[in-house]
């Protein structure tokens, strides 16, 4: 059956009229030709697929062209708050689609302000064969300069570094919380990261710490650390200059009983200096700002000064009432 059907099937093909066969060829070839010889030229899209649905937002000339102007503008600096950098006009808004894009690369060039008070290296780190300098506690002692190394006698330690660098990212998150609603936490976020990120850098290239648990159990117990600045020093600065220095001598100066008590007066007056400066400054100047943070050196000359309640009478000092005498 099979073979009959093979063969009555062929006997039909020869018996079609050679035109048909030829005209096909013909066809063929010619499609052939005309697909391999046309010029290359833009594609042009027919109407109807124009309007498809996508996901892709059109692209307006402004975007496709790069038309956001960048304006720069400088303010006084004799705030010791900073210059302003570059001012992105039209094209953000506070709590936009680029908040979060401008957050991340404004918080960067704070964030590396904060870092550069206490920063420091150690030259043996580079070098395998060479002795790795220690604290009496058994700390990494390295080398560094500026007020809070030289003139506070803080060691370049990895400790003291993180210690300097979050106070002075406390500050900057006091200010953010000024910011709109949901705009605040990004900021906060974005300094933090920048944060944790140089502080697991620098265990590895400063300490030699390639285990990357053993970089994560130190980054946990520096947010927790992170978490009771926090705390502390928002007590300190809700009640008093006293409450925020012992903030300070715990986690700065480590509960040192040697400490001067004339510098620990300094910080805590750069503090509220500090804040009370970012506060007189509007949300958008702040945010298109880079901030200069001073030296504390400078308020030696107001911590120096007697305070007027020194010569008055402790039962007549302001504050809390003394209690009264026991009697016998």
């Amino acid at each position: 059956m099979a073979s009959k059907s093979c063969a009555s099937c062929l006997r039909t093909m020869q018996r079609q009229p050679r035109s048909i066969v030829t005209s096909r060829s013909t066809a063929q070839f010619q499609a052939r030709r005309a697909f391999i010889t046309s010029s290359s030229r833009r594609a042009t899209l027919p109407e109807s697929s124009q309007g498809l649905p996508t996901s892709i937002p059109p692209i307006d000339p402004a975007r496709a062209t790069g038309d956001h102007k960048l304006q720069k503008s400088f303010q006084d600096t004799g705030d010791k708050i900073g210059k302003a950098g570059e001012n992105v006009e039209g094209s953000r808004k506070i709590g936009g689609m680029m908040e979060t894009y401008t957050a991340y690369a404004v918080t960067e060039e704070l964030y590396k302000e904060c870092a550069a008070q206490a920063d420091y290296n150690i030259p043996q780190a580079q070098d395998s064969d060479a002795e790795m300098p220690k604290t009496e506690d058994g700390e990494d002692l390295g080398v560094g300069t500026g007020w809070w190394l030289t003139e506070l006698g803080l060691q370049p330690t990895f400790s003291t570094w993180s210690q300097v660098t979050m106070l002075h990212m406390y500050l900057l998150s006091t200010r953010f919380r000024l910011f709109p609603h949901g705009v605040d936490r990004t900021w906060q976020q974005h300094l933090l990261d920048h944060f944790f990120y140089d502080a697991e850098n620098k265990m590895a290239v400063n300490h030699g710490m390639h285990a990357r648990g053993t970089r994560n159990k130190y980054l946990k117990d520096m947010f927790v650390q992170w978490r009771g600045l926090l705390a502390a020093y928002d007590e300190g600065l809700a009640k008093n200059d006293a409450v925020l220095a012992a903030a300070v001598w715990r986690n700065v100066f480590k509960a040192n009983e040697n400490v001067d008590v004339v510098k620990l007066a300094q910080i805590v007056s750069y503090m509220r200096k500090i804040l009370v400066e970012m506060d007189s400054v509007d949300d958008h100047k702040f945010m298109t700002s880079r901030i200069l943070f001073g030296n504390p050196a400078d308020e030696k000359k107001l911590v120096s000064l007697k305070s007027k309640m020194m010569d008055s009478p402790l039962d007549q000092a302001a504050g809390k009432p003394m209690p009264p005498k026991l009697k016998k």
